[in-house]
């Protein structure tokens, strides 16, 4: 026995999950710990089973469940071993990110491009740039509160500056709200599939995500209550407008009776809304209907850019306000006064909304494109949005296909990437959005098509 396996009986031995998936969860855990590395060789079945104390079938199913995953490999007379990383991808604009990142579509408008110019270089030429160059506050000046509420009332009309902080990103709201709400070894409930980025903040705090299956109109509510009853989360995280990956946007009554569970068991909602704006219309936001409990998140990295690094939360009360700037404070000591500034700017003369109408219609141009090409393997999606979920045939899995499409220049992430249950459908998010054009988002989607049509040989890129 190896001292894998020996740290595997332990985790085994504390859990109630299926043992078949804690394999594939702690092949996971360990690769992302660097225990386990690209190309290290792990047991056969048979050593394993005998090392864990299980049978035969559970580890082969483990092994199953993980290689789904595109996490290892197994080849006739060579062995069970850690799947190597993707090749290097040819970058557009200097960052990988681009290729797995959700980003909107840039909308190629002089008038409004000379727009933003003129707005961001007013900023520049009336501020006083010292006082942007300081230390403030954390949670921005009263003018930038002021505005995020502007902003945030078209959402949560009763919110208040007390309650409202200017932050640097969503991911970074989340981050403080997971570590003051939750202790290690402590559980949040999520959707089974969500945003990627509150499964690295869970790992990194070593908070555990309790998955709640969805149907059409969002999680589930018996199941979210029954979690409430025997699990005593310490939150529930939602992402309940146009879900990333699968575009889902969470029911009105959905909203309701979600709600009624966390108000009966004082269970705090992170409201993670920061796909909101782009719909024309969308249900009430459920810190309407829960306002002492709810955590709501807006941002402006889907409105204008990932590199706009300005998010609005507005907490349930001003004690809660306080408590989360401190959290925050602690890791991210402030947002930039220089962005902030930009961003109240934007809000104020109306070029936030510009380029969010901008953005809204170059989605819908593309998406319509993207359904030209993608008819016949129903996607799913919504008309604003500039991502969508792809259903994927027998030919491909998930991870070879999105690798595939990659080395293509196709921003494609595999299922694994989002799921939080272990179990991800065959299905991939495909980006509508970044610098592309339409035009080459037409290229795009055509490839997506003729590559599901005309599968290539399924290792031929991994």
């Amino acid at each position: 026995m190896n001292k894998t396996t020996q740290h595997w009986i332990k985790k085994l031995e504390k859990s109630s999950k299926p043992a078949y998936l804690q394999v594939a969860d702690l092949i996971a855990e360990d690769i992302r710990s660097g225990r386990l590395g690209a190309r290290d060789s792990l047991p056969t079945l048979r050593e394993l089973a005998e090392d864990l104390g299980l049978n035969y079938t559970t580890v082969a199913r483990g092994y199953g469940e993980a290689r789904k995953r595109g996490l290892i490999d197994s080849r006739s007379g060579i062995g069970t071993f850690i799947r190597g990383t993707s090749p290097g991808l040819p970058l557009r604009g200097g960052s990988g990110a681009e290729m797995t990142m959700n980003l909107p579509p840039e909308p190629q408008d002089a008038a409004l491009l000379a727009r933003m110019h003129e707005s961001a270089s007013r900023v520049v030429a009336q501020a006083d740039l010292y006082a942007l160059l300081r230390y403030q506050d954390f949670g921005g000046t009263p003018h930038d509160r002021e505005t995020a509420v502007g902003w945030l009332r078209q959402r949560v009309p009763a919110c208040k500056a007390g309650q409202v902080l200017v932050c640097p990103g969503i991911h970074s709201v989340l981050t403080a709200l997971f570590s003051l709400l939750a202790r290690p070894g402590e559980l949040i409930c999520v959707e089974s599939l969500t945003y990627p980025g509150v499964k690295a903040i869970s790992a990194q705090l070593g908070i555990q995500l309790h998955a709640l299956p969805m149907d059409d109109e969002g999680m589930l509510v018996d199941a979210f209550e029954h979690a409430c009853k025997t699990l005593h989360p310490k939150a529930l995280y939602c992402n309940p407008t146009l879900l990333n990956p699968t575009t889902a946007t969470v029911s009105r009554s959905r909203r309701e009776a979600l709600v009624d569970v966390a108000l009966r068991y004082a269970i705090p909602i992170i409201e993670d809304d920061a796909y909101a704006m782009l719909p024309r219309e969308v249900p009430p936001a459920m810190a309407t209907m829960a306002p002492g409990l709810t955590y709501y998140i807006t941002g402006m990295s889907k409105c204008f850019g990932a590199g706009l690094r300005n998010a609005y939360v507005c907490a349930p009360n001003e004690k809660q306000s306080q408590r989360l700037a401190g959290a925050l404070r602690a890791t991210t000591v402030m947002a930039s006064p220089v962005t902030n500034a930009l961003t109240t700017q934007w809000v104020e003369d109306g070029t936030a909304h510009a380029m969010l109408a901008a953005i809204r219609s170059e989605s819908m141009a593309r998406q319509e494109v993207a359904g030209l090409h993608l008819r016949g393997w129903k996607p799913q999606t919504q008309a604003e949005s500039f991502h969508l979920w792809l259903p994927l045939p027998g030919a491909w899995s998930p991870v070879e296909f999105a690798s595939y499409l990659r080395t293509q220049g196709v921003g494609a992430v595999a299922s694994a990437a989002f799921s939080t249950d272990g179990d991800p459908p065959d299905a991939v998010r495909i980006c509508l959005g970044g610098p592309s054009t339409l035009q080459e988002c037409d290229a795009a989607m055509r490839l997506v098509a003729e590559t599901i049509s005309h599968p290539v040989h399924p290792h031929a890129t991994v």
